[in-house]
């Protein structure tokens, strides 16, 4: 039996601090990492975000739009399991899916009006900037939160927690008076980085000569793992 194909269009897009995929925490909710959902212009009517404030949390389903040219695969690697061995990719959260389609739960951070148009806020969001959105739906914890759901590959899923530390001169740049950076990035730098976005086969090296970089916000920032510690060892303003 053969159905129907159906076209989605976005309702709008999201701005947020990840500029690249790179870093980028491996499930929402991982970093106070803050967005907001611009809508198109046919979703213009704030009346269809009414009742909206009473939910906490709320799915973003979206499009893995850097993505959808490489088209998808049965087969994807597993990133928590080192990077070389397999999934099936319904047993995964690949970007590389048939729909290109992803969900993230975020927190509800409330509905402003700018220029007469709605601008939903959220936070703890794991969406490159500009990622195209869907559809959002409300979190039901009586629903959407099962105590007795189980993960087999639950002994992969740890998330590294690195001290993290800034050299005398990033930390100058970003409290200086007239810093060009946003109050916020020197937490989300530290939210990002202490959980080592380095590939899963490097985070055993505990002094990795390897200088990594990584844009957040309008910043490009340089660090390394030195000692078990992530030094943060350099930032700059990066092209918009």
């Amino acid at each position: 039996m053969s159905y129907e194909s159906y076209a989605l269009s976005p309702i709008g897009h999201i701005v947020s601090p990840f500029k690249q995929k790179f870093a980028i925490p491996r499930q929402p909710n991982l970093a106070d990492a803050e967005g907001e959902i611009f809508f198109n212009d046919d979703i213009y009517d704030a009346s269809a975000f009414r009742g909206i404030d009473g939910y906490s949390h709320l799915w973003l389903l979206f499009v893995f739009h850097e993505t959808l040219e490489r088209g998808w695969k049965p087969l994807v690697k597993a990133p928590r399991l080192g990077g070389n061995a397999t999934l099936g990719v319904f047993a995964s959260r690949s970007t590389h899916r048939p729909n290109g389609i992803g969900m993230s739960v975020v927190k509800n951070q409330g509905l402003v009006v700018r220029n007469n148009r709605p601008v939903l806020k959220v936070s703890g969001v794991d969406l490159v900037t500009h990622t195209p959105i869907v559809d959002i739906k409300p979190y039901l914890p009586y629903a959407d939160s099962i105590n007795q759901a189980t993960d087999s590959l639950a002994q992969y899923h740890n998330i590294p927690m690195r001290t993290v530390e800034f050299t005398p001169p990033v930390t100058k740049q970003l409290t200086a008076p007239d810093s060009p950076y946003p109050q916020q990035l020197k937490e989300l730098i530290k939210s990002v980085l202490s959980q080592d976005p380095r590939p899963a086969y490097r985070q055993q090296n505990d002094d990795d000569p390897k200088v990594y970089k990584v844009k957040l916000y309008n910043a490009d920032v340089s660090w390394q793992v030195r000692g078990k510690r992530v030094i943060v060892c350099d930032l700059s303003l990066c092209n918009e």
